[in-house]
Formats: C-alpha cells, structure tokens, sequence
C-alpha cells in the first residue's frame, strides 16, 4: 500500500448548510486524515481554472458559477491510497446511484449540487494542491 495525498473540495451546497464537520467525519472514519483545510471564497479565475477540463462542455459556466457561489472548504487528506480511497468514500456523483454511508448519499441534493470533489489521479491531484496550498501549509 502506498500512503498518498489527494484534493478534496467540500462544495457550497454543503457549506451553505453546515455539513462541513459531518463531511470531515465520514472522512476520517475512512482513515484519511485531513493534513491541510481552509474555507475560502473560490474566485471566478481559481474555478475557471480549477475546471479548465470542462472548458468546452455545455455545463461549464454553470459549474463556475456554483463554484463560486458560496465558500468552500478545500482540503489535503494523505493515507492508503488515498486518491481511489476518497473516490470510495465520496459516492457516486449521481446521490441516487451513490452507496449507503458515502457522503454523496448521505449529504448531496443532486447531481450538480453533490457536496465534494476528489482528485481523480496522482498528476491530478498534485496540480489541484498546489493550486490552494503552499508546502508549509500542508502539515501531516
């Protein structure tokens, strides 16, 4: 086993109703730890270029905007293979289609409004850290 970081973004729909401590919990009860967190306002650049991948998709725009509609809390968690670990833990993307326990289940309103984000690849994961966190800001 390997014990990596991954990217986690705890979205405005779960802000908005104060889920980020139950969020928290779902993920360290499946042994991830949380090694940097901050809540922040994302700016419309920080999302336009955090979803770059997106750029040409229908749903682009819209999904800048939720971005930025309302404070997120972006997160470093390290563990177990932690990147495929999150994945698990998140849910599906679709809540209907999510696994009891996981925090798109528990905690999403739907689809759009699904309350996390995880790095999907080490490479991933490397650029959406650095994006919000500097070294010394990331403490394990």
């Amino acid at each position: 086993m390997t014990v990596q970081r991954t990217f986690s973004i705890i979205k405005p729909d779960a802000t908005a109703r104060n889920l980020t401590g139950g969020v928290n919990a779902v993920i360290e009860a499946a042994g991830l730890r949380i090694v940097a967190q901050k809540r922040i306002r994302m700016t419309r650049q920080q999302a336009e270029t955090f979803y770059a991948v997106h750029k040409e998709r229908p749903f682009f725009g819209e999904l800048v905007d939720f971005m930025i509609s309302g404070p997120v809390v972006v997160q470093v968690l390290e563990g177990e293979n932690a990147i495929l670990r999150y994945r698990e833990v998140m849910g599906a993307t679709n809540p209907e289609n999510a696994a009891e326990g996981t925090i798109r289940k528990k905690f999403a309103k739907s689809v759009g409004e699904n309350s996390v984000h995880g790095s999907d690849a080490v490479e991933t994961a490397a650029l959406e850290i650095a994006q919000f966190f500097s070294g010394n800001e990331i403490v394990g």
